[in-house]
């Protein structure tokens, strides 16, 4: 009774380790989560589309600019063509007057109208060349101007000033080389300001070829991350989905500096998967329960032998005790304390198996451990009117697993195997290497009515069973494949209807030293 309370504490005690395990990684991913930065898909996509508008404004505005700058340069030469063309005009006529002695009249009038066109656009003139360079223009142009006019004042003396041809021949020489001046001057203005058109014109066609070069690099490299973003965590947790449906409820751990939708999904499933291990453990424990109660029969009946003898031996102490001899005496009572032993052999068998305990890995060894199950089951297997068969090929690796649960699910396919075979029957368990390498097999055959093909397919599906009304809750097959799923194993089963059915479960050896620590919760697999 004592061993047995202290073994309590310590499962209660590992119970509590784990459940505070758990609550400190719980606590550990909500600390993360706190900690991190928050960096949602939603403001991933927001920002994507902030930047391309932020990008396609900027386009917008320098082509805006450059067009303006087109527009302006333009007009420049709009201005400075008409200046050059009233200018050549009236050096035209300057070379006629001097050549033919006409249109003087007229070279003054086209310098006013090169001086008008200064005047009406000296604002926008101004802002393009600058205030010293207008000043340079309109100052060689009022040169030149005077000087016609001091021809035209010098022609009014022709008759009466003895110094009229060399004044005019100083004039012309002074005329030649100041009109030359005014059209070097323009023409540089205009061949700069084409060659400034030519630049804007050639930076504008660039921004036209680059900007969906760089914008559509910058999509693609954006849909590249959202891609990652997205696809990355959606394939870890399908990768976690099929483990959870495996049976390992390793839960998901943080990978990324910052928070997201996804982050709060995992939060989730980590909620879900404690909330499954807690429903898988209430289950596991009512199909015990169950089992229990199927042993409870046999068990019953087997320790009604026992007490039957203690109560005959004790009553003939009682009645005889004053004629039996010393050795008689001790003889009746050695008798009831094995009787007793036998009984508490039996309730010790029974209370092993329905005692709670945490998932503990160690190194087992197959045969044994059946033959530990199949003695549990006896009682009801002997109440039957079966016959059970044990066979081990040989030297068998050892493999590693929980006790406690491996019993449970070949206890539940020994169990089945009794309800369906008939009263005379016999069971056959196979312990042999498996097809697999490094993977060993358990066969549990019976030889009773088999399970129709149609149904075959769902006989490990929660809640399904084929025993009459009462006799079965269906959970037994499908808490048995989720111990076996979370060993890294199999159940396989193969049926023909009138000859049996034969159920195959296989694990993997033990390759790790057998002094491995057996405290290691199988929930921290994987």
């Amino acid at each position: 009774m004592t061993h047995d309370l202290a073994d309590q504490a310590k499962t209660l005690e590992g119970r509590s380790e784990q459940i505070q395990a758990t609550e400190s990684a719980r606590k550990a991913l909500l600390a993360r989560r706190r900690h991190r930065h928050r960096y949602s898909l939603q403001l991933h996509i927001y920002l994507s589309f902030f930047l391309v508008f932020l990008f396609v404004a900027g386009v917008a505005t320098a082509l805006m600019l450059t067009m303006y700058g087109v527009e302006k340069k333009l007009r420049f030469l709009e201005i400075v063509g008409e200046y050059m063309m009233e200018i050549q005009q009236a050096r035209r006529f300057e070379k006629n007057f001097f050549l033919y002695g006409t249109n003087l009249n007229d070279a003054v009038e086209n310098v006013y109208q090169a001086k008008q066109i200064f005047d009406n656009n000296s604002e926008e003139l101004r802002k393009i060349l600058g205030k010293s360079s207008q000043a340079i223009i309109m100052s060689n142009l009022r040169r030149y101007e005077t000087m016609l006019e001091r021809l035209v004042d010098l022609e009014q003396t022709e008759v009466t000033n003895p110094d009229y041809p060399l004044r005019k021949k100083e004039i012309e020489i002074e005329l030649r080389r100041q009109g030359q001046k005014m059209v070097s001057l323009a023409q540089d203005l205009m061949k700069k300001e084409k060659e400034s058109l030519s630049e804007a014109i050639l930076r504008s066609r660039h921004i036209h070829i680059y900007t969906p070069i760089f914008l559509l690099l910058f999509l693609v490299l954006n849909a590249y991350l959202l891609g990652s973003r997205i696809l990355g965590p959606i394939q870890r947790f399908s990768v976690h989905a099929k483990q959870i449906a495996s049976g390992d409820f390793t839960p998901i751990t943080p990978e990324r500096r910052f928070r997201d939708e996804f982050t709060d999904l995992a939060i989730a499933i980590n909620q879900m998967i404690q909330e499954l291990k807690k429903r898988e453990a209430v289950l596991i424990q009512s199909h015990k329960m169950r089992a229990i109660g199927t042993l409870t029969a046999g068990v019953a009946h087997e320790l009604n032998n026992p007490l039957n003898n203690i109560t005959i031996t004790a009553h003939m102490f009682l009645e005889d005790y004053d004629h039996l001899s010393d050795e008689e005496r001790r003889e009746m009572i050695k008798d009831v304390v094995n009787e007793a032993g036998r009984s508490r052999e039996i309730i010790s068998n029974l209370l092993d198996f329905a005692r709670e305990s945490g998932s503990q890995l160690e190194p087992l060894d197959l045969p044994e451990l059946l033959r530990e199950t199949i003695n549990l089951a006896s009682n009801q297997i002997r109440l039957s009117g079966i016959k059970i068969e044990l066979q081990s090929g040989g030297y068998l690796p050892r493999i590693h697993g929980d006790r406690q649960q491996l019993r449970q699910v070949f206890l539940n396919l020994i169990l089945n195997a009794v309800d369906a075979s008939s009263k005379g029957g016999k069971i056959q368990v196979l312990v042999v290497p498996a097809d697999e390498p490094s993977y060993v097999a358990v066969k549990v055959i019976d030889f009773g009515s088999g399970i129709p093909e149609h149904i075959l397919s769902s006989i490990f599906d929660p809640f399904f069973t084929t025993k009459a009304g009462g006799k079965g809750t269906g959970l037994g097959l499908s808490v048995s494949q989720g111990i076996v799923a979370k060993h890294s194993g199999r159940i396989l089963v193969s049926s023909v209807q009138g000859k049996g059915s034969t159920f195959t479960v296989t694990l993997p050896v033990t390759t790790i030293p057998a002094d491995i620590d057996s405290s290691k919760n199988l929930s921290g697999r994987g």
